[in-house]
């Protein structure tokens, strides 16, 4: 098998864990690095034995594939540019900053037939992977994911920043039209919505409850869901999952037994990256196709504008 010559563009805090995990995994081999900031592509080609970037173009006609870690606001224009010149792209979340920006990297993929990937980390989460066995059909979640603050992620509000993760898993679990959405949400520490709280009913009936927060004293990543088969709560941080599920005893009642979960642990950001090495060499469908990104960016831009809404109305 070839190996396929991978580049990062931007090597800030996810770019470097995208270098790690590329280094360790086998056939691929780091290429080049690009970033604006020289000193930061500089240090890491110098680690990672590779050519150092300014430019993401010089990455065309080098790299096979590669990883796009750049903010928000550039990821249509960098995976525009490198897809257009034939490059298979992992593109971090969300897919763009709006849905037409998403809908023309999709088209692109698709005329293109280039991979696609979307960085959705979660979706590789062992507890997650496991729960795909006990799901039934959701009636109710409710969802938590709650940070300190920090200063990366702040050029996007926090629904893009940390509740995409959690609206993405939704959407894969109810698999069902979206009919309402409530939503509040504050700025405190930023100029962006820094927590927030969503209310989305489904046309299956099910609703879902979703705080997302970057002004938390501890972190906490938990997802329940509730249905008539059973409760299953998963904690995105441990990677553990509780599946209970209701029995009916000889005697007519009703008891609650715990399911047997097995969660084979692994790093959901290298068997992320091992699927999209995968999809290039195989030219299958990625895990999380940009259609998924797509879907997952529409109700968290659905979700920021109910926030807008509801601002307006507050004295």
């Amino acid at each position: 098998m070839n190996e396929i010559k991978v580049g990062v563009v931007g090597v800030g805090h996810l770019g470097n864990y995208h270098l790690q995990k590329y280094q360790k995994l086998p056939n691929c081999k780091i290429v080049g690095v690009a970033d604006i900031i020289e000193e930061r592509s500089r240090k890491a080609a110098q680690l990672y034995g590779c050519a150092a970037l300014s430019d993401h173009h010089k990455l065309i006609g080098l790299a096979d594939a590669v990883s796009v870690t750049v903010p928000t606001v550039s990821h249509h224009s960098v995976a525009k540019d490198l897809m257009e010149a034939g490059i298979d792209i992992l593109l971090e979340k969300p897919i763009a900053a709006t849905l037409n920006e998403a809908d023309e990297l999709v088209d692109l993929a698709g005329k293109r037939n280039l991979i696609l990937q979307i960085g959705l980390v979660e979706r590789f989460n062992p507890a997650i992977v496991a729960l795909k066995s006990f799901m039934g059909k959701p009636l109710f979640i409710e969802a938590h994911r709650l940070h300190p603050f920090f200063e990366r992620g702040t050029d996007v509000d926090v629904i893009l920043d940390l509740m995409i993760h959690d609206l993405d898993i939704i959407l894969q679990f109810v698999k069902s039209p979206v009919e309402t959405v409530e939503a509040v949400g504050v700025s405190v520490l930023s100029d962006k919505v820094d927590i927030a709280n969503a209310r989305i009913t489904f046309q299956s009936g099910c609703v879902a409850n979703i705080t997302a927060s970057r002004i938390t004293g501890k972190t906490m990543q938990k997802i329940r869901f509730f249905g008539m088969e059973g409760y299953h709560a998963v904690d995105y941080q441990t990677r553990e999952l509780v599946s209970l599920s209701k029995k009916n005893t000889a005697g007519g009642n009703v008891e609650i037994i715990a399911n047997p979960v097995e969660i084979t642990q692994t790093d959901p950001l290298e068997e992320e990256i091992r699927a999209f090495l995968d999809a290039v060499t195989l030219r299958t469908p990625p895990p999380v196709t940009g259609k998924e990104g797509r879907d997952a960016l529409e109700l968290a831009l659905t979700v920021m504008e109910k926030i807008k809404k509801s601002q307006e109305i507050l004295p």
